[in-house]
């Protein structure tokens, strides 16, 4: 039996993003690429899923209402 480690990978908008460093968890992975896309600071968090060898997370943006 081999032992092998699955790499990460986000998904937000359609676009997948790799994983910046694989020794940091999902909430600091989240606030370093809120540079980038600041609406993921609210988006929902959904995963991992494994899906060809990899960890898959989403960010799904959150929808709301104003009023």
């Amino acid at each position: 039996m081999t032992i092998r480690k699955m790499t990460r990978n986000f998904r937000y908008l359609g676009l997948l993003l790799p994983d910046p460093a694989p020794d940091l968890d999902v909430e600091n992975v989240r606030n370093l690429y809120a540079a980038s896309y600041p609406e993921i600071t609210t988006a929902a968090l959904t995963g991992p899923e494994a899906v060809d060898g990899a960890l898959v997370y989403t960010f799904t943006k959150a929808i709301g209402t104003k009023g």
